[in-house]
């Protein structure tokens, strides 16, 4: 029962992250482009992708911790 919950988790992590890698800017624009605030002015990122940023690297951990525990469990 505890492993179908970790295989729920990894499964929906996966799909998050899926979804998350697409909204980064590739060589475009990414999400500033798509809601029109593409002009950065000067340096970095705008708030959007930097918190996209971070949102991504926490469902990558999830996804990461869920794989780990599931290839112990079935150890």
């Amino acid at each position: 029962m505890l492993t179908d919950l970790y295989v729920a988790i990894d499964v929906v992590a996966a799909l998050f992250l899926v979804v998350l890698i697409l909204l980064h800017s590739g060589r475009g624009g990414g999400l500033s482009d798509m809601f029109g605030t593409g002009a950065q002015l000067g340096t970095g990122s705008t708030v959007a992708e930097k918190n996209l940023d971070r949102i991504t690297i926490t469902i990558a951990l999830v996804f990461m911790l869920a794989n780990i525990t599931l290839a112990l469990r079935f150890n």
